[in-house]
């Protein structure tokens, strides 16, 4: 009887260190489950990979092993593997497979190495979460690369994906295709429909990158074959150092963007390229994030609402320092509405812009019940700027309304149409608005050399605000362009209704006594 208690007791020692092990990881781990250990110096992959001093050893072994719901895969911290990671199997409904480190708080290192286009790779598997990876992928040559794939093929739709907390570098993948770089999801379904349930891209940081940072695609993305991804959500990332896009969420529902920082994208490329933007897409949340050192005429803007996508909302983002401009909402007219459909509801409120170059708002083509309201945009003394430049693309803008914006300029600006566009990305503008697109403006405050667009409620004063054009990096630094006291457009905006409720920084917009520009002063109506 001593001797089974004995050998209990250790039994407990055993499980018990084994949970340290765990937590040590920084990786959540359940109980009941396989954990297995993989260590590039000391590991064997003769071993039975379930605990530290038993690990593997290579990449082929694990991507030769099918994982079971609930199963760990822990990389010893600072361990290198060159090659690509590929696990088998699928997790279930509250039981996912999840990646993770231990053994110290560097991060295991996947270099594909120019061995395959994926560094890491998921192919019509569900439910899984990776976490504090770091992954790159650097070939001699440019070519299509990847840091991570993540695939749906025929497969219906798949649930529960989590890429976490990965440091993604140094893939120089190729301009000519859009879906490579750094996080890629790709949605097949020649013979069955197929899409993402529940993705989360959350907390990476993506840097010096071909050709894009977090870029999807689908096969049904035309409305007749119409199948969005649900349940995405793209939070809290870092980006810098871009070739081309920053982050394009595709064929989804319902998409969440926010939290992110784009910095310095559109660098080696000669496409049309933003920083945020989704296509194709509807009801699109894009919000708290911060665009700057966009590159380039092509487009080089910090946000983009594109064509086939309806009701996006573009809110509280800090865009800056962009050569493109601040904004684009557009649309390719050509399309069949049975193919597409259009720019129809987008909504970009609460927004500030501080020093984007050549054009502020680019709205192109058949875009119809656009709704900009309390933004502040400030002009460099440096830059003559179109504030608002409608182009053709095959069809012009409809039904556009611009409402309590605070335009500051410190060179000068104009509200344009375009009358030609060139190669280099560069648009032939005349002032003015044509009547007949119903461009609506009021209650907008225009300060500085400006050609004024008929406004029956325009201030053309100083705003006061507390130090326009002094904002820098971080979205806290735009603290500058709230109201002074006595500020003219305090209390002087029009009611939005349904407007959100919150300003730029949080604060309470009362259903009365609106101010005007991204940031409500006024707490109440008194």
């Amino acid at each position: 009887m001593h001797l089974r208690a004995s050998r209990v007791s250790q039994l407990w020692v055993m499980v018990l260190c084994v949970l340290a092990l765990g937590a040590e990881a920084g990786t959540q781990l359940r109980r009941g489950t396989r954990t297995f250990y993989i260590d590039s110096v000391r590991g064997n992959d003769y071993n039975s990979g379930g605990s530290p001093t038993l690990a593997w050893k290579t990449l082929e072994k694990v991507n030769a092993t099918t994982f079971a719901p609930g199963d760990g895969i822990l990389f010893k911290s600072g361990g290198r593997w060159t090659g690509h990671l590929w696990p088998r199997g699928s997790g279930s409904a509250g039981h996912p497979i999840i990646i993770g480190k231990y053994g110290g708080t560097a991060r295991p290192i996947i270099d594909a190495s120019d061995r395959a286009e994926d560094a890491f790779l998921l192919k019509n598997q569900e439910y899984w979460e990776v976490n504090d990876l770091e992954i790159t992928n650097w070939g001699a040559t440019a070519g299509a690369r990847r840091g991570v794939n993540l695939i749906a093929e025929n497969s219906g739709d798949l649930h529960h994906i989590y890429i976490r907390n990965l440091d993604i570098h140094d893939i120089n993948g190729i301009d000519s295709d859009k879906a490579n770089g750094g996080i890629m999801y790709h949605c097949i379904g020649d013979s069955k429909p197929s899409r993402f349930v529940d993705l989360r891209i959350e907390n990476n940081h993506i840097h010096h990158v071909d050709r894009s940072g977090i870029v999807g695609s689908s096969t049904h993305w035309l409305r007749t074959k119409w199948y969005p991804s649900l349940g995405i959500i793209i939070r809290r990332n870092s980006l810098d150092d871009i070739g081309a896009d920053g982050i394009v969420p595709v064929a989804t529902d319902g998409a969440l963007v926010e939290y992110n920082v784009v910095a310095n994208a559109n660098q080696r490329s000669q496409a049309y390229n933003d920083g945020i933007w989704p296509w194709s897409a509807d009801n699109t949340v894009v919000q708290f994030n911060e665009v700057y050192g966009m590159k380039g005429l092509h487009d080089g803007m910090g946000f983009d609402a594109d064509w086939n996508s309806r009701n996006t909302i573009i809110q509280y983002n800090y865009s800056h320092d962009n050569e493109g401009g601040f904004l684009l909402i557009c649309n390719e007219g050509s399309q069949k509405p049975e193919d597409s459909a259009g720019n129809v509801g987008t909504i970009v409120r609460y927004n500030i812009s501080q020093n984007d170059h050549h054009r502020s708002i680019n709205i192109a083509g058949p875009v119809n019940n656009t709704l900009i309201y309390n933004n502040t945009i400030y002009v460099s003394k440096d830059d003559d700027v179109d504030l608002l430049v409608q182009s053709d693309w095959t069809g012009w803008s409809t039904n556009t309304y611009f409402y309590n914006n605070i335009f500051y300029v410190s060179g000068s600006g104009k509200f344009s149409h375009a009358i030609s566009h060139s190669d280099a990305g560069i648009y032939t503008t005349v002032a003015g608005i044509d009547p007949r697109q119903n461009t609506v403006f009021d209650s907008n405050v225009y300060f500085g050399t400006i050609e004024l667009p008929s406004d029956p409620h325009a201030l053309t004063g100083d705003p006061l605000l507390l130090a326009p054009g002094q904002a820098g990096i971080g979205r806290t630094s735009t603290r500058v362009y709230a109201l002074r006291s006595g500020s003219p457009a305090a209390r002087s905006g029009r009611g939005m209704g349904n407007s959100g409720g919150k300003d730029f920084f949080g604060n309470t917009v009362p259903g009365c006594a609106v101010d005007r520009g991204a940031v409500q002063a006024s707490g109440s109506c008194q």
